[in-house]
């Protein structure tokens, strides 16, 4: 069944979690908040829904898929290393993104804001191929997973 393929609640290490400016934060919590609302993920050979506890180890993201209950299924390492020149890149345009608010015109910050949005993209593209045989997701989940993989990128 389709609808019992997806995320019923997610969590990030706190090992690996450091505060963060609120513009971050904000990005962390709504990506949460919308991947709950709306996702589709499917591990292989698994029903769910599931819990999803993502950590951060050895330069490494994994995907710890859980049921419901928190019982183990499967952990998916994920390596950081394809995604360390989009998620930078990724950042340089959000900070961009967050001085123009304060100061730039409409324009300007349309123009960095699709430079975002398509830097997204291509992260977003590149986690479901990375997971493609493991972890079935669609673009949407793609898009809010990479989020957090940008969130988790970020160090003290």
């Amino acid at each position: 069944m389709p609808h019992r393929q997806r995320l019923v609640h997610v969590k990030l290490d706190e090992k690996t979690m450091v505060r963060r400016r609120a513009e971050v934060e904000h990005e962390r919590a709504i990506a949460i908040y919308d991947l709950l609302e709306e996702n589709h993920f499917a591990p292989v050979g698994f029903t769910g829904p599931y819990n999803l506890h993502l950590s951060l180890e050895d330069n490494r993201l994994n995907f710890d898929v859980r049921t419901q209950d928190d019982r183990s299924l499967v952990v998916v390492p994920l390596p950081l290393k394809p995604f360390q020149s989009i998620v930078k890149d990724y950042f340089m345009v959000c900070e961009s993104y967050y001085q123009a608010i304060r100061k730039s015109t409409p324009s300007q910050i349309e123009a960095i804001d699709v430079g975002r949005r398509g830097l997204h993209d291509e992260g977003s593209d590149l986690l479901k191929e990375r997971l493609t045989g493991r972890i079935e997701i669609d673009h949407v989940t793609a898009r809010r997973l990479f989020t957090l993989i940008c969130v988790l990128h970020i160090r003290g």
